[in-house]
């Protein structure tokens, strides 16, 4: 006898009133598929067991910011540097001091080690470097758990050029100290560097005073403006728009006075007073002029002066100025030198860009022998290291002096030193195109590299 399928009314132990038992017939289909255990367990033989991400669950990490660098770390090197330096410079201009109110001030050194390390890596922006601070692990630890933002970092850079002149000054002192600058021989070149403006910022004096005029009328809507209540703006946006106005107000002032200076200094000169109308100045860097370029072209640039010593080739000397001609920058260099050494070079190899016959002569006062490659007389074609009439005592040993085989190979130093720190400073060290805007604040960069350069040189001769 075949049993069907029965509808069961009673509620079973642990169910639930009106449910519904069914019993599969005897030899008959059901709806429900029978398990196959064989296949079941090959199924879960096949399936992968993986660690999953779990980026919700809240974790404690023991961190140990010195053991996550290797002892030989270019920033554990340029830390100990900084050690073995006088820093009174830096901080100096601290406020906050014990027994009285304010917040502690960042210490300096962690900033100084900041910007080192950063221009010797090639990060030459404020900005790059905070956000290095947070997942680097070379910043984090010259941070040491301080915290840093980059309009700190940015000012920083720009605001103790009297500290970063003098720490300049100490690391020569030290390697001259330890015999690894003799200064024996030094050469100098000039390396044009983009400037922070564009080309269509340059503006005539009609236009500068155009510009002035609807800066100043900027300026005092903005101020009407302030004083009505505007939801829509915070104080600090419209803080930060009265800024912007004013800072572009000092910018075209400053543009009209370096035109002043300008068309002054193109009136006294001999061969284009008539060009003086046409003199033109960035409003967006007025200190800033239109340069020829290693490309040919023209392009507003600061004129940066490096002196290095040839043996050794650590910089001894860094200028910056807005002039693109080279050739009366030798004796301001010279003078640089002996403020930073006590000491002056015995010779000095520099481009044809810096001959002058009174740059030898003065030089040649103070016992220096300028080695440079002598103009040609191109309408007479005569050999320019040949004895000339009318030349001093001075001028005729210079000429005799390149003639010599000996003055050759000893002017070859110049272009495999010079060239070769240019190279380096502007490929590696942040001066491939500046990012702040004025003479000063452009030494000051040039300042940074050029001391960054030297430590990174130190630490190869063997300083530490």
């Amino acid at each position: 006898m075949t049993c069907g399928v029965a509808a069961v009314e009673e509620v079973p132990e642990g169910g639930v009133a009106g449910q519904q038992l069914q019993f599969e017939p005897l030899g008959g289909s059901s709806p429900i598929q029978q398990s196959d255990p064989v296949g079941e367990a090959a199924a879960v033989q096949q399936t992968p067991r993986l660690r999953l991400a779990d980026r919700l669950q809240l974790r404690l990490e023991a961190l140990d910011l010195d053991s996550r660098l290797a002892p030989d770390h270019s920033a554990r090197a340029i830390w100990r540097v900084l050690e073995r330096l006088e820093l009174a410079r830096f901080y100096q201009p601290i406020k906050a001091v014990a027994g009285k109110p304010g917040q502690n001030t960042t210490d300096p050194k962690i900033l100084i080690a900041l910007w080192l390390y950063a221009i010797s890596e090639d990060v030459s922006s404020a900005r790059e470097i905070d956000r290095l601070c947070e997942t680097h692990d070379a910043y984090r630890w010259i941070c040491g758990g301080v915290s840093v933002n980059y309009h700190m970092i940015s000012d920083f850079r720009s605001e103790h050029s009297e500290g970063l002149d003098d720490l300049f000054t100490q690391v020569l002192a030290v390697l001259m100290h330890r015999g690894l600058v003799g200064l024996k021989r030094v050469a100098q070149d000039g390396m044009r560097v983009r400037a922070s403006a564009g080309a269509a910022s340059f503006r005539r004096q009609p236009t500068l005073e155009q510009c002035l005029v609807e800066a100043k009328l900027r300026v005092e809507a903005l101020k009407t403006e302030a004083e009505r209540t505007d939801a829509y703006r915070s104080a600090r946006v419209k803080a930060a728009r009265e800024r912007a106005a004013r800072e572009r107000e000092a910018r075209v002032e400053q543009a009209l006075r370096e035109l002043k200076l300008i068309q002054a200094a193109k009136a006294k000169a001999k061969n284009h007073p008539q060009r003086t109308t046409e003199t033109r100045v960035s409003t967006t860097d007025p200190e800033a002029r239109r340069m020829k370029m290693a490309n040919g072209g023209y392009n507003p640039a600061y004129n940066l002066q490096f002196s290095t010593d040839t043996e050794s080739r650590v910089i001894v000397g860094v200028q910056a100025c807005n002039d693109g001609t080279d050739s009366h920058r030798l004796e301001p260099m010279l003078e640089e030198i002996e403020k930073r050494t006590q000491r002056l070079p015995g010779q000095v190899l520099v481009d044809g860009g810096y001959m002058n016959f009174a740059a030898v002569e003065h030089a040649a006062e103070r016992a220096i022998e300028v080695f440079a490659p002598p103009r040609e007389n191109k309408t007479y074609h005569i050999d320019p290291c040949a004895p000339q009439r009318g030349d001093t005592a001075v001028i005729a040993a210079y000429r005799q002096r390149m003639a010599s085989a000996e003055g050759k190979e000893i002017y070859k130093e110049r272009a495999a030193t010079a060239e070769t720190i240019h190279a380096d400073l502007r490929t590696w060290r942040g001066l491939g195109r500046l990012l702040v805007r004025g003479t000063a604040k452009v030494l000051t960069v040039a300042l940074w590299s050029a001391l960054t350069y030297n430590i990174l040189r130190a630490l190869t001769m063997g300083w530490l």
